[in-house]
């Protein structure tokens, strides 16, 4: 049964849609074409510099203005390919794409996921009724099927609904995100002292996961790490 179906319907590369070897696997042509990260980089933010000769290395941006959150880590830049996927995942309602995403996410999270909970940064009601589900939650899922970190979906909640924040710079970002997030009251007791992993699909300026982190970090929880599936690189902030 097994040798029909993947006759009838043979695994597809996620970015063009190709005949690929197998699920979840991307053809040469886009595989060449995805940026990996996970080279010489800021200890904390993630992104990329060439002179980060160990993991306390720090950017000139996160030694003046320190984020909230311990560490950053993200599978790939943000390009043509991973623009698609991202797409694809939020509205082309293709959830098998998280796990897709997952793969080379838990290769960049190294021991991150460990003991951890694991929770998606969250969608407002309003949105999460109109798309259906939220994206983030479906790559958190993802991620702790196969790792032994704690999945807590609702972790935090988005009381504020906020407007797009595409084509705002990181401080408009922030004072559009400023109070649009809490920690739900049920996991006020399970956070304290614990390493929390907050899950997204698209980094960029950093404005929302800053918001969670805060929230959790009042809360008392001992690390706060953001783990994403593609990164918008500070030379790319300007296109996008």
């Amino acid at each position: 049964m097994r040798a029909v179906i993947g006759f009838a319907l043979p695994p597809r590369c996620p970015g063009c849609g190709s005949v690929a070897a197998e699920d979840h696997v991307f053809c040469l042509t886009c595989w060449q074409a995805l940026d990996f990260l996970g080279g010489s980089a800021c200890g904390q933010c993630g992104e990329p510099i060439a002179l980060a000769y160990h993991e306390d290395a720090r950017c000139g941006t996160c030694l003046a203005d320190p984020p909230p959150f311990d560490r950053a880590r993200a599978a790939v830049a943000y390009g043509p390919i991973a623009r698609a996927l991202a797409l694809k995942l939020k509205y082309g309602r293709r959830p098998g794409i998280a796990r897709t995403m997952a793969r080379p996410m838990r290769r960049v999270a190294g021991a991150m996921l460990e003991g951890a909970l694991v929770a998606p940064v969250p969608l407002h009601r309003r949105r999460l009724w109109s798309r259906g589900y939220n994206q983030a939650a479906l790559i958190a899922r993802a991620l702790v099927r196969e790792d032994t970190g704690e999945l807590a979906l609702d972790l935090i909640d988005r009381p504020k609904a906020t407007p797009p924040l595409r084509g705002l710079g990181r401080l408009a970002r922030e004072r559009t995100v400023a109070g649009a997030f809490r920690l739900n009251p049920r996991w006020a007791h399970a956070v304290k002292g614990r390493r929390v992993v907050l899950v997204d699909d698209v980094y960029t300026t950093g404005s929302t996961v800053r918001g969670c982190a805060r929230v959790l970090k009042r809360a008392g929880a001992s690390e706060v790490n953001i783990l994403c599936w593609a990164r918008v690189l500070r030379d790319q902030e300007e296109e996008r």
